[in-house]
């Protein structure tokens, strides 16, 4: 694993990537340390003030999508909306790791490999259902009693699943420094590429040429 990135470098995240990848995850760590208080009685006897931490979640929650969506409007979201584009193209060799559940080895594999995009798509998919849900929690006297039963189920399940996912990709990320940095500084080896995205390497390269 290399520690930092030496020789000639690719930009991996342009500076409007890297602000909607850390102002997201801000908004997710103040969600989950706020909704501490109120699914367990002996953090909320410790922190108190349940309403105020209720309030603070609730609007953190709301403008969660916010950043995401100024991120990938006008000109300057172009490489962000890319990336995206990524999430849902899958080759036939990340299919076949998908329905190995990740013991097959990918040769060429592109910008994101099949965990990220998977991780990506989870994420993206919590923001609209938990949004969604905890709106119904919140201002629960226009949804029927069903409704908000159904909300709560799924709110707090999903809830667990993304402290869950949350870990292992801040475990995943610690393990691969070098990728991490490149979430601070935008730019990657070309060496890293070459071990690691082989594919994204060659459609980078192929893009310079073309110029």
């Amino acid at each position: 694993m290399t520690s930092q990135c030496e020789g000639p470098t690719l930009l991996r995240f342009d500076r409007i990537e890297r602000f909607a990848h850390w102002i997201n995850s801000a908004l997710f760590a103040l969600l989950m340390l706020t909704a501490l208080p109120l699914y367990f009685v002996q953090v909320e006897a410790l922190v108190g003030r349940r309403a105020l931490v209720a309030e603070i979640h609730t609007w953190t929650g709301i403008l969660l999508p916010v950043p995401l969506l100024i991120s990938l409007g006008g000109s300057w979201g172009a490489r962000l909306r890319a990336d995206v584009r990524q999430f849902n193209l899958w080759t036939r060799d990340e299919l076949r790791w998908l329905r190995s559940f990740g013991r097959i080895h990918i040769n060429e594999m592109g910008k994101f490999n099949p965990g990220q995009k998977l991780n990506a798509l989870f994420i993206g998919s919590s923001i609209v259902v938990m949004f969604g849900t905890g709106f119904m929690l919140r201002w629960f006297n226009f949804f029927p009693l069903s409704w908000r039963t159904g909300a709560t189920f799924v709110h707090d399940a999903l809830a667990a699943a993304i402290v869950v996912v949350v870990a292992g990709h801040i475990s995943l990320a610690l393990g691969h420094r070098e990728a991490l940095k490149s979430m601070f500084t935008g730019r990657i080896s070309e060496e890293w590429a070459s071990t690691h995205a082989r594919r994204w390497l060659a459609d980078e390269k192929g893009a310079r040429s073309g110029k």
